[in-house]
């Protein structure tokens, strides 16, 4: 079985307060995008358990990614038989693009469809919890408005077909634990539900992600690529959650500044369905 677990970017993100636990309430859209890895699971013949990565390195030992452990969890409950897995990685580490999480959600639904565990989908959004935060939205796959750690979720109505995508990653690692340690959590003044119901045209004053300030003010040239954005025509340009991947949504095919050391990408986006 294969399947192309794609990643997502964040509209607006504000973190509003920090929790008993730890962690940190915040608010966001999530939003999912057409730029995927390559995750492959199959039975073990041989009864051993395989994973394997092409494409690019991702640190850490295996049983650290979230594909591993996302299957880990599901053997221990169902007495699952060992499988092989080939995750190829294009979706870049420490970008703010969630590729980690997609694909430890990709391989719930994955598994839970291989070895027919039935699994509706609240249930696989519990296992999804489990992993990360972000893990629990590539389940459904929707636009959506997220709240508390960003694992709970609310139908957002909004439709941006037709419109250009420009992602531009540079070559910068941003750990989502400093990005915290550097933000300051505060009410935003104007609820992000109503923010996303503004003409995209009015989100540039309105729709702000708290990461930005303090991550640009470490890392300028993510702030530079945000201004080059903004220069090369986007009607709304951003950060993606702690960074440093930096999106700019085009009303036309946006012709863009090279910008040494960085991977840019460009979709047309269609329906959600259809992207």
């Amino acid at each position: 079985m294969i399947q192309f677990p794609n990643c997502k970017i964040n509209l607006g993100l504000n973190v509003v307060d920090k929790r008993p636990d730890g962690f940190h309430n915040l608010e966001t859209i999530l939003y999912p995008v057409p730029f995927h890895d390559v995750l492959e699971i199959l039975p073990a013949q041989d009864g051993l358990f395989r994973f394997d990565v092409t494409g690019l390195a991702i640190p850490g030992g295996h049983e650290q990614n979230l594909c591993v452990k996302a299957f880990r969890i599901l053997q221990a409950d169902f007495g699952l038989p060992s499988v092989k897995m080939h995750l190829h990685k294009v979706i870049p580490m420490g970008s703010g693009l969630g590729g980690g999480s997609s694909n430890g959600a990709f391989t719930l639904k994955m598994v839970n469809e291989l070895f027919g565990l039935c699994l509706e989908r609240e249930n696989l959004k519990k296992y999804a919890r489990r992993l990360g935060s972000d893990c629990a939205f590539f389940i459904e796959n929707h636009p959506v408005f997220a709240y508390e750690k960003g694992d709970r979720f609310e139908p957002v109505a909004m439709e941006l077909s037709g419109l250009f995508l420009a992602i531009v990653i540079p070559g910068l690692h941003v750990a989502t634990a400093d990005a915290y340690r550097m933000v300051v959590p505060a009410i935003p003044e104007q609820a992000l539900s109503e923010v996303i119901q503004l003409p995209i045209e009015e989100w540039k004053e309105r729709l702000v992600n708290d990461f930005e300030n303090p991550v640009f003010e470490k890392f300028p040239v993510i702030g530079g690529i945000k201004t080059a954005l903004y220069h090369a025509g986007a009607v709304y340009a951003s950060m993606t959650g702690s960074g440093s991947a930096v999106f700019g949504i085009f009303n036309d095919l946006p012709d863009l500044p090279v910008m040494q050391g960085c991977f840019c990408r460009v979709w047309r986006l269609g329906s959600v369905e259809g992207q």
